[in-house]
């Protein structure tokens, strides 16, 4: 059957695998075909089952040799990725570089190519420095915190007034105008809701609205720079017509005991409520912390480390990322491209914005994975179990709950690699230096300014 296979290995874990076929194999199953078909075809003037071969071949030839080569070509890869190490990856389909010719006199040989996992080498990673900024959790901190839980328990209501204002919720209806007035139907949009300052419009129109009152229309002119997010709009001068057609305001509660008890029947007052804030902001900042400095090592052990990446790896990793970002707008696929394609912007732009970030992404998870190999880091069943339960701490969940949660999911083994990382930087971070950075705020720390 197989008369000689070579695998070449190439950059970015992309292999070539060359296959000779026997010529007597190939020709059985062409004609092991052709019987099939002899039973099956129904051709006028023959009984069913009782077409010569050579009417078939006839009629049919280059469709029996076509699907003949697709057989052989199927039965030989499964054959040798059962037998060789270099089998693709889940996500990358063995693509044919030529069609084989199908001559019976000779020997068949074809070369397909795909992607393999790849060969980690990691460079040094002990003896490194890496900093950790230093960073207190401030009552200024506390009070941006009851500050937002103060909003979310807002009550939102009509303003009598109708006059609009910053941080009013504003309805409207718009339409961009052309150079003599007209309005242009296919721009018109109706029931567009937003909060005045954020510039969560395409025209960021939030200034030009406030003063306005529902039902007054009203004409304003708007010149974007050259560099303007919306391609659209970027270098113009646009004007448009935009009518208010609702006001809202926010009635925020008084920061107190009561707003406390409101949030959770876990607090009586309102200093119980920031102790827990506290607890959590400097649970948050530490976990931040640590993830910094786990990027920053391993930024520095990728520099004397080859860490190839399959091109079909970044491809599903960026799908991923799409998926989740339809998601994150609660729409699918067919919803969402419509929304960015009407800001000049297609999904292999998202893709591309996305590819470098991605790609980091995808060497740190090979290196780690490399890194627990070499230092055989293994997680027991009382560490998982452990670390169950610290997850547990501060839910609504019980550790036995949580557990049940983890095992009914089939989470279990995620949850033993995410120990085995825990233990392998912590090991990491005694064999390297980690010396005190800058003094940041928690905004800082947590990214809240960019």
């Amino acid at each position: 059957m197989i008369v000689d296979k070579q695998v070449e290995k190439r950059e970015n874990a992309n292999v070539k695998l060359t296959v000779t076929l026997d010529s007597s194999y190939v020709s059985g199953e062409y004609q092991n075909l052709l019987k099939d078909y002899s039973k099956k075809a129904h051709i006028k003037g023959f009984r069913p089952g009782k077409v010569p071969p050579n009417v078939l071949e006839s009629k049919f030839g280059e469709s029996l040799k076509a699907e003949t080569t697709q057989r052989v070509l199927e039965e030989s890869l499964k054959k040798i990725f059962d037998e060789i190490d270099e089998k693709p990856l889940p996500y990358s389909q063995p693509s044919l570089e030529d069609q084989p010719e199908l001559d019976f006199e000779k020997d068949m040989t074809f070369s397909v190519t795909y992607d393999i996992y790849p060969e980690v080498e990691a460079g040094e990673y002990t003896g490194l420095t890496i900093e950790e900024p230093v960073v207190k959790v401030t009552d200024d901190d506390i009070q941006r915190e009851l500050e937002a839980i103060q909003e979310q328990n807002a009550i939102t209501m009509d303003k009598e007034s109708g006059v609009v204002a910053k941080d009013d919720i504003v309805t409207v209806n718009y339409v961009e105008l052309d150079e003599d007035g007209n309005e242009i139907e296919e721009t018109r949009r109706e029931d567009f809701t937003f909060t005045v300052g954020t510039k969560m419009n395409r025209y960021k129109f939030d200034d030009d609205v406030v003063g306005m009152k529902i039902s007054e229309p009203k004409d304003i002119e708007k010149s974007y720079p050259d560099d303007f997010e919306d391609s659209d709009l970027a270098g113009k001068t646009q004007r448009i017509r935009v009518t208010i057609t609702a006001v809202k305001q926010q009635d925020l509660p008084e920061i107190d005991d009561e707003l406390a008890q409101d949030v959770s029947d876990d607090y009586e007052t309102l200093d119980e409520l920031k102790a827990d804030i506290r607890k959590r902001l400097e649970k948050s900042v530490e976990n931040r912390i640590r993830r910094q400095k786990v990027e920053q090592l391993l930024g520095k052990i990728l520099e004397t480390s080859t860490v190839p990446v399959p091109e079909s790896m970044v491809r599903a990793e960026l799908e991923q990322q799409w998926r989740n970002f339809l998601q994150q707008f609660g729409g699918n696929e067919e919803q969402i491209l419509p929304l960015i394609e009407a800001q000049g912007r297609t999904k292999e732009d998202f893709l591309e914005q996305w590819r470098e970030q991605s790609t980091t992404r995808l060497k740190n998870q090979l290196l780690t994975q490399k890194l627990l190999e070499n230092e055989q880091i293994e997680a027991s069943d009382e560490e998982v179990d452990a670390y169950i339960t610290e997850q547990a701490e501060g839910s609504s969940m019980s550790a036995e709950q949580a557990k049940e949660h983890y095992r009914s999911n089939n989470m279990l083994e995620y949850v033993r690699h995410e120990v085995q990382e825990r233990k392998l930087f912590d090991s990491l971070f005694e064999k390297n230096k980690v010396k005190k950075g800058k003094k940041q705020s928690v905004m800082d720390v947590m990214g809240r300014n960019e």
